[in-house]
């Protein structure tokens, strides 16, 4: 389905992705006409497994070449002989990372080494630690001391319906996710404020699309220009074998952002558990906000100020 045409520099890469009229050989191959179509959600990609014996949340961290092998790497795809393979020595080429950063898991290794991606990084994950400036907006989702992350998905009685809740990590291991807020990507969709930053957590693959129109360019163009469900940033295909497929609105030419998104035109509801659980949270946390309006309903996600 996605095609890469040569353009000006596009974010510092040779290319620009563009969508043709044919999908392509390795979503056939993959089967996307039975895959499962997913709302593809404007954040920061995050990971859900263990550190030092518990389970963390961990910030997207890509592992990049230092300057020379960046040079030689444009130098390479720039250069006409791209029927040719490019040599990595990773021992040699990459910046150095912290000493806890892993590799992710869909990387291919080489004599024990994560090899890098297309783009010549190698994608990898850093633990979110409580007080890392870093990743403060990270570290806002989670509670390491009851194990809980913010999470926003669909209501489970009503699909209509969207849910803010406290979830174990335990109940998120081996997950990836996406981190959304108001100092994230711009905040497209317009949670919270300067004054009173408000940042959440959603499982991939949790807002399946239910009325997604074929495969055709001009049947999906017309899908994100005309239909309500189509105020989003893409769309994300869950194949049977483990691939995704992915086509973003830049693809088809379109804006994005965009004013009135899909995410926003459904009401919202907390559900902290509250009652359940005798939580005792810190006071200037996003846990103990939500937990002051739990069980409240919202009409949508931009209604929700928190008030501290």
């Amino acid at each position: 389905m996605l095609s890469l045409v040569p353009a000006s520099r596009v974010r510092h890469m040779p290319f620009k992705v563009l969508a043709t009229e044919t999908v392509s050989h390795k979503a056939l191959d993959a089967d996307i006409h039975s895959a499962i179509p997913t709302e593809k959600v404007d954040g920061t990609c995050c990971y859900v497994t263990t550190y030092k014996g518990r389970p963390y949340l961990w910030a997207r961290l890509d592992r990049k070449p230092n300057k020379q092998a960046e040079k030689r790497f444009k130098n390479f795809l720039h250069s006409k002989q791209n029927s040719k393979e490019f040599f990595w020595n990773v021992e040699e080429d990459f910046r150095p990372v912290p000493e806890c950063w892993i590799p992710a898991k869909e990387i291919e290794q080489l004599n024990g080494n994560p090899m890098p991606d297309e783009n010549g990084h190698i994608p990898g994950w850093v633990p979110v630690e409580k007080n890392n400036k870093q990743y403060c907006w990270h570290s806002s989702v989670v509670n390491y001391e009851f194990e809980l992350a913010l999470v926003l998905k669909h209501h489970p009685d009503d699909p209509g319906l969207l849910e803010i809740s406290a979830v174990p990590l335990s109940d998120l291991l081996e997950q990836t996710l996406e981190l959304i807020g108001t100092n994230v990507n711009g905040n497209p969709y317009g949670l919270g404020n300067k004054k009173h930053p408000l940042h959440l957590l959603i499982p991939h693959g949790a807002f399946q699309i239910r009325n997604l129109p074929t495969l055709k360019h001009s049947d999906l163009l017309s899908w994100f220009e005309g239909c309500r469900e189509g105020k989003i940033e893409g769309i994300v295909w869950h194949c049977n074998d483990g691939c995704l497929v992915k086509v973003h609105r830049h693809h088809l030419g379109l804006c994005w952002p965009i004013p009135d998104t899909y995410m926003n035109s459904k009401p919202v509801i907390i559900n902290m558990n509250s009652y359940k659980y005798d939580y005792s949270f810190d006071t200037k946390c996003l846990f103990n906000h939500f937990s002051k309006i739990d069980n409240q309903k919202f009409g949508r996600l931009k209604d929700i100020i928190l008030d501290v």
